[in-house]
């Protein structure tokens, strides 16, 4: 019978996100299908993610933390199954600090915007 090794019962680690090209960067930018927007809580729509970005220095920590916390991942959810950033949405998926969810929404619009030029 063969050892087994704590090597064999790792865990696989996820595949890496894929590189950010400027296509993917212009996909993750874009407006979002009319159906697809996102109805915050506060009556704000959001039909990409530079609108979520600018409405998170705004917003109240009671509207984020009912769009983010133990039980709901609304703003994660939105941006891997609309918009389709998997990192930008995994990122996202633990914090429940708006200040913090709007500087790295921040910065991840600021690096697409760089490749989409």
């Amino acid at each position: 019978m063969a050892k087994t090794t704590m090597k064999d019962k790792a865990t696989p680690k996820p595949s890496p996100a894929p590189r950010v090209t400027k296509t993917l960067a212009k996909k993750f930018l874009a407006r979002v299908p009319e159906q697809n927007v996102f109805w915050c809580t506060d009556g704000h729509v959001f039909r990409d993610i530079n609108e979520l970005k600018d409405a998170l220095t705004r917003m109240s920590d009671q509207t984020f933390c009912f769009h983010c916390n133990d039980e709901k991942k609304d703003f994660s959810r939105w941006i891997r199954d609309v918009v389709g950033d998997e990192k930008l949405a995994q990122t996202l998926e633990t914090i429940q600090e708006r200040e913090r969810a709007a500087r790295i929404l921040e910065e991840r619009c600021s690096l697409l915007a760089s490749k989409a030029r």
